[in-house]
Formats: C-alpha cells, sequence, structure tokens
C-alpha cells in the first residue's frame, strides 16, 4: 500500500463474490524442530502487519487455527506503513521485539534482498524452493537474495483500475457506463478533461479525485523504470515517465480538481461515505478499503473502470520470518498456507487483494462484485495484472515515493510553485537516502 502502500488499509469484508475453488489445509515441511510455548506444545505465532492484509476479516486465521490443533495466531498490526517500516528497522538493529511473521511491503523488498539478507530466515531452509512455480516469476524473483536466498513469499500483487461513483457522475451529467468511461479517459489528459466537466457541475462540495498524491501513485505504477534502473543507478531525477506523472499531479492541484485529503487520514476515511470525491485510483487491494470506509449504503454507488494510460501496479507484499523469530518453524508453515493459490482465492472473495499466485489468477477471472455495481473485477484486474509492465525495485523506492508525494501536497495544499516544491522532493530525497 505501498503505499503504498504503499498500501492496504483496515478494510472490511468485500461481500459475496461466487468463486470457485476449495480452502486447502497443506503445510510446508521444516528441517527444524518444532518450538512450544506451554504444555502439550500450545504455539502462539505472532504475526506484525501494516494496514490489513486481510487474512483476520477473510476468516483465515480461524480456519487456520482450526486445521492445527495448538497453534494460536496474534496479529499486530500499524495503520500506516511508514510508521511501521520505521519501526521494524529499529527492531531489526536491535534483535527483539520482532514477530514471528513480519510483513514487507514491495516497495522495501529490494532492501531486505539487497541490505537485510541476514536478518531473515532463508526460506529454503525450510522447502521454499518448491513453490517457485507457484507464483508470477516477477514476484518470485523480488523477493530473491543476491545468494538465491529465499527471503519472503508472496502474497497479493496490485493491479490497477479506476473507481468511482456513479451517483455523483450522474449528477454532474457524465456518462456511468464504465465502458464508456474507460474509452473517454484512455489518456491521464482524457481523464483530467472529464475532471473538469466534473469540477463545472460537481454535486455539493465534492472534487474530482481525493489526492494528487494518489494520482502520481497510480501513474508511476504503470512504468517499468521509476527511481532506479536495471542496474540499480538512481534515474529519477532525469526520468521523463515521473516528471510526466509529477506534471499531471500539478495539473490536477493547480485546476482544482482534488479535495486535497491526505491518504489513510481520519478525514479521507469519512469522504468515502460523505461523497467528497467522485474518482479514485484504485488498486485491487482498495476495494476492500472501499467498501469498509464507505458502508453498505455505498453499495450499488461505486463502480470500477478500466485505468487511464495502460496498465499498472500499485502496491502488493510479501510475508518473512525474521532470523530472530522465536518460532520459525511454525511461521513458515502458516505462510506457506496463507499464501498458497486456495487462500489467496478466497482472499480475493472476501477482501479483493489480487493474488500473485498463479492458479488464483485463474480461478477469479469471472469474479463480480455487487457492491462495485456488479464490475466484472476478476477480468478488470485479471486483464491489468497481465498487461502490467514488470517493475524495477530499488532500495529507496519507498522513501523516494514519499517525499515527491509530499511535495506534490505542497503544490495541492499551500500553492507551493512547482519548482520550489520540485527541488523541496529533491533535498528530502537526498536527506532519505544519505
Amino acid at each position: 500500500m505501498p503505499i503504498a502502500r504503499a498500501a492496504r488499509r483496515t478494510a472490511a469484508r468485500l461481500g459475496a463474490v461466487v468463486l470457485a475453488g476449495a480452502l486447502l489445509a497443506a503445510c510446508g515441511s521444516s528441517t527444524d524442530g518444532a518450538s512450544g510455548d506451554g504444555a502439550g506444545g500450545e504455539v502462539t505465532v505472532t504475526v506484525d502487519l501494516f494496514g490489513s492484509f486481510g487474512y483476520e476479516e477473510a476468516g483465515l486465521y480461524a480456519e487456520y487455527e482450526r486445521l492445527h490443533p495448538g497453534v494460536t495466531i496474534k496479529q499486530t498490526d500499524t495503520e500506516d506503513e511508514a510508521d511501521y517500516w520505521k519501526s521494524l528497522q529499529t527492531r531489526l538493529a536491535g534483535g527483539g521485539g520482532l514477530a514471528d511473521v513480519q510483513g514487507i511491503e514491495v516497495g522495501r523488498i529490494a532492501s531486505v534482498t539487497q541490505q537485510q539478507a541476514e536478518r531473515f530466515e532463508d526460506l529454503r531452509k525450510y522447502g521454499a524452493e518448491a513453490l517457485e512455480d507457484r507464483f508470477a516469476p516477477a514476484k518470485w524473483s523480488a523477493a530473491t537474495g543476491k545468494g538465491g536466498e529465499v527471503l519472503g513469499l508472496g502474497t497479493d500483487v496490485g493491479p490497477e483500475a479506476l473507481c468511482y461513483r456513479r451517483d455523483l457522475f450522474e449528477q454532474a451529467g457524465l456518462p456511468t457506463d464504465r465502458a464508456e468511461l474507460a474509452k473517454k479517459w484512455a489518456t491521464w489528459d482524457g481523464y483530467l478533461e472529464l475532471g473538469k466537466r466534473y469540477k463545472a457541475k460537481a454535486p455539493g462540495r465534492s472534487a474530482w479525485i481525493d489526492s494528487v498524491g494518489s494520482l502520481y501513485s497510480i501513474m508511476i505504477g504503470q512504468e517499468k523504470e521509476r527511481y532506479y534502473d536495471a542496474s540499480g543507478k538512481l534515474i529519477w531525477e532525469d526520468n521523463p515517465a515521473l516528471r510526466t506523472a509529477w506534471d499531471h499531479a500539478v495539473e490536477a492541484a493547480r485546476g482544482g480538481l482534488s479535495a486535497k485529503l491526505d491518504q489513510w487520514s481520519p478525514q479521507w476515511n469519512q469522504a468515502f461515505a460523505a461523497g467528497s470525491f467522485a474518482t479514485i485510483p484504485c488498486p485491487a487491494w482498495m476495494l476492500g478499503y472501499i467498501k469498509g470506509q464507505a458502508g453498505e449504503a455505498g453499495k450499488g454507488k461505486w463502480d470500477v473502470a478500466a485505468l487511464p494510460g495502460g496498465a499498472g501496479n500499485w502496491g502488493g507484499s510479501y510475508l518473512a520470518v525474521p532470523r530472530a523469530a522465536k518460532h520459525k518453524k511454525e511461521a513458515y508453515e502458516l505462510i506457506e498456507w496463507l499464501t498458497a493459490p486456495a487462500q489467496q482465492t478466497r482472499l480475493f472473495e472476501k477482501q479483493g487483494n489480487f493474488p500473485s499466485a498463479t492458479g488464483a489468477i485463474d480461478e477469479v477471472a469471472g469474479a463480480k462484485d455487487p457492491f462495485f455495481s456488479d464490475a466484472p473485477i476478476g477480468k478488470i484486474f485479471g486483464d491489468a495484472a497481465k498487461a502490467a509492465p514488470v517493475q524495477v525495485l530499488g532500495v529507496h523506492d519507498q522513501n523516494i515515493a514519499q517525499q515527491i508525494t509530499n511535495a506534490l501536497s505542497e503544490v495541492e495544499r499551500k500553492g507551493t510553485p512547482p519548482e520550489e516544491a520540485w527541488s523541496n522532493a529533491r533535498k528530502g530525497v537526498e536527506n532519505t537516502i544519505d
């Protein structure tokens, strides 16, 4: 969620999406001995995540505990991924306070593989090399260390679309059909032009988009190279694709198209139900979040259409086991089960997190979601996942992205001249990566 997300945040159940596939109860093998917390071999496996990965909401923890008597899963959660990562770095450096399972956002995975491999278990020790064919090649390789170490198992990916409020579009005199809209905003210029039309007749005080930071994030997610090139060289300042995303975000800010809301803030959360914005860039994991914030009253008001400018990816995560974990064997068995195709399918059913396991991608192809006006989410996100570029991941991806979105917020909220804000972003990046 990132982002990410980076990132997925607290999300409610997606609702009734009917998909094929039974829940598997397979576990991984291990060469380590079992470890117990008390008499009878009872074990509490601790899981520390950011936002919401949806396991608890989808009932997966309860199912795993039922299938594995004596195992209890205890999850802790940090709302903001940046706060989570900062805390994780402190604990990794000190070697204490770590959970058995730690979530890693895709924008951080290069830091793990290139700089911190010695702090995480090589999951080959538990047989993880046999799982490679389970995942898309890009998802698997991103968590592979320089010496071939397997340092995490992939959860979801973040194929992108655009979510929009059908009711607000209708009130503003805009078309509501998702196929027609996809044609009208086939390019980002078309998207911003439609936004200007919306602004002219916007109902209430609603804006076209939640924030220009989210516009930037979704656009840069369409690029193979963003902050680093394939050799590991920093290229963000001279990357024309990044500057294009910046310029479009600046245009939206100066055109008054944004609701100026900080993503993941209480005000942003409230805006989903209040109808404060008409569109939001929407990686698959955002569906569950929208449902959780909009509530039952939002059912049928929202829809999903293909993204302007082509396919992209925003977000996705991994589950890793720190070297300092108390229950390594049990942690591995849990993450192998959670990331198996059947469980990824079920998670998509309940939360909207799009699978990285290839078998699960086929299973969700026909999914529709009544909350989002029966949008064919399996096809929309499946097509996006197939067409999205394999992105070059760098050590400081997430940090650089944060500095750029901070600078865009200055333009959006304070009216800071774009070149001054760009200079501030440059200084922020220099301070962050030194």
